[in-house]
């Protein structure tokens, strides 16, 4: 009952800060949320699964009961981890503490919903990895967009309401568009599934899939849901054409409210398209192999380039992110060990390296009242440590040897060019490289522009160093980024315990 102490310990502390003084909302927030991080920590160290969770594999802290009834099929509560999920989990609970550390300065309005809403968040995004029941995590899944909007359109800059329109919007369409796609799976797959479980629909679409359903071939149908469920998780990853809502959301949103954007729910689109499409439909994924990878290298170029045109730094680091999500989408494609589990430590990695950017741009915001690369030179000068951070993040975006990026690209890269499965592997691998040489240009021309060279500031603030409660969490974050860098098989092994089950059953092993 270990993940279910963890979800209550995590609503709790939610309803318990919600109801808090503002005066103390803060502090006591982060004194419940150390209780989640620390039972992560906990379920990493005790971790003893093995294989994969949907396919026949050990779980860890299982746990399972029967809850309604829907016509033929048992919904049930149904959790558990494996060496995807777990990895996933502890960076949730590690980013939400984190970014509640860093709420202290920017939030002063509202401060108890505000705290509250983050552990709520925390909580579903938790469900969201843990969940194995098809019900139970699309329970979880809509109940993370809800408290984001909020503190998108309550918290957030004077662009808010649209930002949070166009959030809801967007996500809200592609979740309906994935589980009417998916409810459609299940009743084709007649009587081999019972219930909603996960792995039992996996066992079944990998046996013998969908049966023709309403005069509709079996095949049709595969590969319908199939397209319909990519797209339905490509809004959440985002990648292009469907990123449109992350830029206006991340510039109007709160800096920990982009620290968990950034970090963690964009993750919830490449963790399910893993879960779902790269492990129930192989086939399907072969046969979409090309416009996949095309898909996935144009988000790498186009998102680089976006932000390469950005003068404001939190859009650059938006736009970043749908790049470097381009690259998850071109492993997992790519249906190889590395590519796959490399894709998969590079969710991880993305969520630290990503969180830490957003921190340390909303530390330089917090001083200077502006994000806008025309406003200000010589940033380090004022603000050495903070400034440093931002450095050392920037590289690590870059892919520098010895941070955590570095072997997440180099694994991707590795699969990716030499997979069989994907058709013009050493074409598009090549042109996502190039994608790299991009972000290095537009990290530099930003870090030049506006830490080096002599002090100059539009607005009329002064500036000096960021308070010891901004910077701790950035330096919590480069001391992970760096020590998975310099030991990435902390969490690789794990990963690619339960990616080999994946490709035993369509992939290159």
């Amino acid at each position: 009952m270990m993940i279910e102490a963890l979800l209550a310990v995590t609503l709790v502390g939610a309803l318990v800060t919600f109801v808090a003084p503002n005066r103390i909302a803060g502090k006591l927030a982060f004194a419940i949320s150390l209780l989640p991080a620390g039972l992560g920590l906990w379920l990493f160290s005790a971790f003893d699964g093995s294989g994969n969770a949907l396919l026949e594999g050990e779980l860890a802290f299982e746990s399972r009961v029967e809850w309604i009834q829907i016509g033929e099929y048992t919904v049930s509560w149904f959790v558990g981890l494996d060496g995807i999920s777990l990895p996933l989990v502890v960076l949730t609970t590690i980013l939400c503490t984190l970014a509640i550390v860093s709420s202290w300065t920017p939030i002063d309005d509202r401060e108890s919903q505000f705290y509250g809403l983050v552990l709520f968040i925390e909580a579903n995004l938790i469900g969201v990895f843990a969940a194995l029941d098809f019900f139970v995590w699309f329970i979880f899944w809509e109940a993370v967009l809800i408290p984001m909007y909020l503190l998108i359109g309550i918290w957030g800059g004077p662009r808010r309401k649209y930002a949070a329109i166009k959030f809801f919007v967007y996500t809200n369409v592609a979740s309906l568009l994935m589980f009417g796609a998916f409810i459609v799976l299940v009743f084709s797959l007649g009587d081999a599934v019972t219930s909603f479980a996960l792995p039992e629909i996996a066992t079944a679409m990998l046996e013998g899939g969908p049966e023709a359903f309403m005069g509709v071939a079996g095949s049709t149908i595969a590969a319908a849901v199939f397209v319909a469920m990519f797209v339905g998780f490509a809004v959440k990853v985002p990648v292009v054409p469907f990123h449109t809502w992350l830029p206006d959301a991340h510039v109007e949103a709160p800096t920990p409210a982009s620290v968990l954007l950034a970090g963690v729910l964009l993750k919830m689109g490449t963790y399910a398209l893993l879960r779902f499409n790269f492990t129930m439909f192989p086939e399907q994924a072969e046969a979409f192999a090309v416009p996949i990878a095309a898909i996935a290298v144009i988000s790498v170029i186009y998102g680089a380039m976006l932000a390469l045109a950005q003068t404001d730094l939190k859009r650059i680091v938006a736009y970043s992110s749908v790049s470097s999500m381009g690259y998850v989408i071109l492993g997992l494609i790519a249906y190889t060990q590395f590519g796959v589990g490399g894709a998969t430590f590079q969710m991880v990695s993305h969520g630290l390296i990503s969180g830490l950017m957003f921190m340390a741009v909303g530390v330089i915001y917090n001083a200077t009242h502006t994000r806008m690369v025309t406003d200000m030179s010589g940033m380090a000068d004022r603000m050495p440590v903070a400034v440093g951070i931002l450095v050392a993040g920037a590289f690590g975006y870059m892919g520098l040897p010895l941070m955590s990026g570095f072997f997440g690209e180099y694994a991707i890269f590795f699969g990716s060019f030499g997979s069989g499965r994907l058709p013009y592997s050493q074409v598009f691998t090549p042109l996502a490289m190039f994608g790299i040489v991009i972000v290095a240009g537009y990290l530099l021309f930003a870090l030049q522009r506006t830490v080096f060279g002599p002090y100059h500031l539009e607005t009329d603030y002064d500036v000096g160093r960021a308070p010891l409660h901004d910077v701790a969490p950035m330096f919590v974050l480069l001391a992970i980024i760096i020590a998975l860098g310099v030991a990435p098989e902390l969490i690789f092994e794990m990963i690619t315990d339960a990616v080999d089950p994946i490709l035993e059953n369509g992939g290159e092993l």
